[in-house]
């Protein structure tokens, strides 16, 4: 759907297990085609998104990133973040469901012991599950208490991405007794769980956000995935890159953002009129002003997206070299990751925005929907600030320092 997305070379057939990518990106551009259809008057209703999850499920994309050997799709997170900016170009808040459902099912891969990780996945995938919650620090963190054989889990967690419509929810909570971060996962409907979708943001109106208490919940030893101490003597490199992996995850989503707007705002300039020369079809050769708008904005997405390509193939390599990766072969995807989420900002930023000056007044037509992009972009770039990651990059160029383990706030 975009008109800044850079070329990408599928993954060769002996490394697919699946139906392969080609197969998944156009599943990814037909759900992307019918959530584009009404994106407008959905995004306006405000409705939690059980339709357009249930769409997701059908499509087969929920599990998409499950092993074949255990009943998923098969494919790699170079699949999964293209599936991801696909949709995003159609609709932002449904990407980032679709986003964070994929790095949370997929985390008890780095956090717990293999076989526990592929009971969860083949169960994920066998009952089709969307997951929803985050794994981020918290300011009053959620607590697990010891009780029996297994825990108890008490607190409020504030705000979190899917919760209104997860099947399971995975979450950040503290050992009451030592003080460890763990990742725990908890089924939405037990008993002492109650989930609000009180979240008022201005835009990703439906990404199915808000809070979730939890009041007594019982919790089995199973169900504890691992620790999420950045401690280096508990963290080994490549469950630290579950920090890069979700946070790509951001930067595909601002890229499908910036891509969407402007693939909506060329046809309408096509059909339309020049802001600044109404006697002038817009985006004809006639008017240098509308060109030059759209040549500036295409070479920052264009750019953004060549950075990006760099970050995920240094993702992927890691992951694919697996408990032999370094300390400092992390801090290298780590450093390229946050390059990318900056470019990626400022890319979404600039597009959503000019784009709005491009059509002109009739850009503030509600009907006509284009403020969605806006508002979807600015509302995540609030809970994902990139001046974090420049200092992080800062630091890295000019001291060689390794950045911090921090995962996203909204994968």
């Amino acid at each position: 759907m975009g008109v800044a997305t850079a070329p990408s070379k599928p993954a060769p057939d002996s490394e697919r297990t699946g139906p392969g990518r080609a197969h998944w990106l156009r599943v990814a551009r037909e759900t992307a085609d019918d959530l584009a259809t009404d994106a407008v008057a959905r995004e306006q209703a405000g409705k939690a998104p059980f339709d357009e999850v249930s769409g997701l499920r059908e499509a087969g994309l929920l599990t998409l990133l499950v092993p074949a050997a255990l009943g998923g799709g098969g494919a790699d997170w170079p699949t999964a973040y293209a599936v991801v900016r696909e949709i995003a170009a159609a609709d932002g808040a449904i990407a980032q469901v679709l986003g964070c459902h994929y790095f949370l099912s997929w985390s008890a891969r780095l956090f717990t012991e293999p076989a526990l990780a592929a009971r969860v996945e083949r169960t994920s995938a066998a009952e089709q599950w969307c997951w929803g919650g985050g794994l981020a620090r918290q300011e009053l963190p959620l607590t697990l208490a010891r009780k029996g054989s297994g825990f108890v889990l008490d607190g409020r967690q504030s705000y979190a991405t899917g919760v209104v419509v997860a099947d399971r929810l995975a979450v950040r909570a503290e050992r009451a007794d030592t003080g460890e971060p763990l990742a725990v996962v908890v089924d939405s409907a037990r008993h002492g769980v109650r989930v609000d979708g009180d979240t008022d943001t201005f835009g990703q109106r439906l990404a199915a956000g808000g809070s979730v208490e939890f009041d007594a919940v019982p919790v089995a030893a199973h169900d504890v995935l691992g620790s999420l101490s950045a401690d280096e003597d508990d963290l080994s490199p490549l469950a630290a890159l579950a920090s890069p992996v979700g946070r790509l995850l951001s930067v595909q989503l601002l890229l499908g953002m910036a891509e969407g707007v402007l693939a909506e705002a060329r046809e309408y300039s096509r059909a339309g009129h020049s802001p600044w020369h109404p006697d002038r079809p817009a985006g004809s050769p006639q008017d240098p002003q509308v060109l030059t708008a759209y040549g500036e904005l295409t070479v920052l997405a264009r750019s953004a997206s060549a950075l990006a390509a760099q970050a995920v193939d240094a993702v992927d390599g890691g992951l694919a070299r697996g408990e032999d990766l370094t300390y400092d072969e992390y801090a290298e995807t780590s450093v390229l990751v946050a390059m990318a989420e900056a470019a990626a900002s400022r890319a979404a930023q600039e597009s959503t925005a000019r784009a709005l000056d491009i059509i002109g007044a009739r850009s503030a037509s509600s009907r006509l929907g284009f403020d969605r992009f806006w508002r979807n972009a600015r509302t995540h770039t609030l809970y994902e600030p990139v001046a974090h990651r420049l200092r992080d990059v800062g630091d890295y160029f000019l001291n060689g320092a390794h950045p911090p383990f921090v995962l996203p706030v909204r994968p």
